[in-house]
Formats: structure tokens, C-alpha cells, sequence
């Protein structure tokens, strides 16, 4: 079985889809991709297609959407050809479970790219750094279920998903800022700012390529716009952190990197040019 869900939904078993058109079929398949090999319960299951208004039918209109997956599933599978739908979509106590081995999943596939990008930063290797984090982030062909209709548990399971993927992004920006592609980097930055009002790690990195590619006061304007976000939407100042890089850039400052914890990894302030 192959899955595919950073983008339009997809799920193959021997090259063949076995998505649905319809859409609360389509949402259990969802689910089930994302928790391929783990039972997803029934009542997982019912919040995400009705919510907090589960109908009287709800029990048996869930098995009609299960029925109509296994179906889907033979389609894939004619003849003799096995194992059957009731083992490849299997019932479990209390849920249901895609019990068939994955062969490929872009998801796993993602995480374990970025992983290896994230390890190399730290190994200072910002070239491979680069490589694997671009080869990370090229999987991806759209926003995550992209086609998918959500209800409030995939909506939860797509925002770690797409945080995941702004991590991936900021540590190939910060890769190749160390690289010295500022210039490169300035209409990247400039969209990842705009489309993330309130990261400040966008914002921090976009001043930093500004800053060394000489537009000193460009890189001052992203830090007032941060600040006057941040204040008029959620009553606060930006953080200690990009408050020292501001304080950096007004001094022209040429001193050593500022290292700063950030998710986890090291994220430079480096205002120095290489």
C-alpha cells in the first residue's frame, strides 16, 4: 500500500487508488491513512465525519462508509488475488484499522528527510542540509488533504502536519542562509513573512537576509511590522530574541553569532557577512 497526503489524498494497493469520490468515505480513508497500522476507534471516527451532533444512525451509517472502502478495496484486488478486503480494512475491537504493510507513505517519507536535514545542520553540514531539506519539502503538492473535507480530528492531525513542514522550511532557510544566499532568499522570505504574520522566526530570518544584502533599513521596517502585528493582535512584544537581533541591525553590529535555542536546534542571529 502507498499513501500519499501531502497534497490530494491518495492510497494505492498494487498501483490501483482506492479513494472515494464521496466525501465522508474519503474522511475515514483519511484518517485511517494518517494512522495506517494503529485502530482508530468508532467513536474517533464519528467525531470527525459528524462532530458533536452524531445521529441515532450513526453506527450503521459508519459501517455502510466501511462497506463501501472494502469494496473499493476488492476492486483493486480481482479475483484471487488477496489478502481481502476484511484484513486490508480490518475490524478491531472498538475501531477499525489499515492492517496492510505500507510500502511508501510521502509523510514518512517527509519526516525522515527532515530528520536527516535537521542532523546535518547541527553536524554544520549546511550543503547536505540544504539537499535533504529541499528534497524534503519537494514532496509536498499542496496543503496537506488538500481535497479532503475535515472535520475537527483532522483538522487537528493537518496542523502538526503543516507546522511540521514551516520547521522543515525554516531550517532550509536557515541552511541556506549560512550558505551566504541572502539575496536568493529575500522573496522567499518576504511571502513565508506575509502569508505568517506572527512568526517570528520568518520575520527574524528576513531581516537577517536583508541585513546582508545591505538594506539595513528594510530589515528595520520587517521588525516594526512584527512588533506592530504582534502588539495589535495579541497584546504582546516580540521575543527577547528578535528584539536583540533589531538591536543588532540598528548598531550595525559585526560581533559574533547570538545563538539561540529554537525548537530544539541552534538557530544563529548571525548579522556578519560570510
Amino acid at each position: 500500500m502507498d499513501i500519499e497526503i501531502l497534497g490530494p489524498l491518495d492510497v494505492r494497493l498494487d498501483g490501483t487508488s482506492i479513494v472515494p469520490s464521496a466525501g465522508k468515505p474519503r474522511q475515514i480513508l483519511a484518517l485511517l491513512a494518517l494512522r495506517a497500522g494503529r485502530i482508530v476507534p468508532v467513536p474517533v471516527l464519528m467525531e470527525e465525519i459528524w462532530g458533536d451532533r452524531i445521529p441515532r444512525s450513526a453506527q450503521t451509517t459508519l459501517q455502510t462508509y466501511i462497506l463501501q472502502l472494502r469494496r473499493r478495496i476488492d476492486a483493486a484486488r480481482p479475483g484471487s488475488r488477496r489478502p481481502a478486503a476484511k484484513d486490508v480494512l480490518s475490524t478491531r475491537f472498538g475501531g477499525y484499522q489499515l492492517s496492510e504493510p505500507v510500502g511508501r507513505c510521502d509523510a514518512g517519507d517527509f519526516q525522515r528527510l527532515t530528520a536527516q536535514g535537521s542532523a546535518a545542520l547541527e553536524r554544520g553540514e549546511a550543503g547536505r542540509a540544504a539537499e535533504l531539506l529541499g528534497s524534503a519539502l519537494g514532496l509536498w503538492q499542496g496543503p496537506a488533504l488538500v481535497d479532503v473535507p475535515t472535520g475537527s480530528v483532522l483538522a487537528t492531525e493537518i496542523l502538526g502536519i503543516e507546522e511540521a513542514r514551516a520547521r522543515a522550511i525554516e531550517l532550509r532557510v536557515e541552511a541556506d542562509l549560512r550558505l551566504g544566499r541572502h539575496s536568493e532568499l529575500i522573496g522567499e522570505l518576504r511571502t513565508l513573512a506575509a502569508r505568517h504574520p506572527l512568526h517570528e522566526t520568518f520575520h527574524a530570518q528576513l531581516m537577517i537576509a536583508l541585513y546582508r544584502s545591505g538594506h539595513t533599513w528594510r530589515a528595520l521596517e520587517v521588525y516594526q511590522q512584527l512588533r506592530t502585528t504582534l502588539v495589535g493582535e495579541l497584546g504582546v512584544e516580540p521575543s527577547g530574541r528578535i528584539r536583540t537581533l533589531h538591536q543588532q541591525v540598528l548598531n550595525g553590529s559585526q560581533d559574533r553569532p547570538l545563538s539561540n535555542s529554537h525548537a530544539g536546534h541552534a538557530y544563529e542571529l548571525d548579522l556578519t557577512r560570510p
